[in-house]
């Protein structure tokens, strides 16, 4: 036996406990993004090393025609930016902070997904020495929308 299952055991008779096999915790992966967006775009791919670094597999996907996939994921022309991603039945659009992803998988709200509009200066992938106030929006499944989350802006 191993020195810390005997251990485990005897502690346990001694002190009448069952005995009981303790499972380790699953190790659940990261749902992966699909980005579909521009070759020529460096937004786009700085965005994508934004959802890499905080733990995100990002498959990245080039097209001819980006805006084609917000309408096809159901994001309105309004909210539209420069790409738009899929997680785990979430539309995303623009430049959305992983936080903001990672808090709408853990509340799983019926919507289709998030978006940032146009592309706000200081969002991730747009880092610039000044941001601007943006909000991410939720946006619902008949095209309404409300503020997920407000960034301030601040100049560095």
């Amino acid at each position: 036996m191993h020195r810390r299952h005997l251990l485990k055991t005897l502690l346990a008779v001694a002190f009448g406990a069952p005995l009981m096999a303790v499972a380790a915790p699953a190790i659940i992966p990261a749902p992966i993004i699909d980005v579909y967006k521009s070759a020529s775009c460096g937004c786009c791919t700085a965005w994508v090393e934004h959802l890499q670094k905080n733990g995100f597999t990002v498959r990245a996907h080039n097209v001819a025609n980006p805006p084609a996939y917000r309408a096809k994921f159901g994001i309105p022309e309004q909210l539209g930016s420069c790409h738009t991603g899929m997680v785990d039945g979430y539309a995303l659009e623009g430049h959305v902070p992983a936080r903001d992803i990672k808090r709408l998988l853990a509340q799983r709200p019926k919507a289709v997904g998030l978006a940032v509009p146009g592309m706000p200066q200081g969002s991730p992938g747009m880092e610039a020495p000044h941001s601007d106030q943006y909000d991410v929006v939720l946006v619902q499944r008949d095209g309404r929308h409300s503020v997920y989350q407000h960034y301030n802006g601040s100049t560095k």
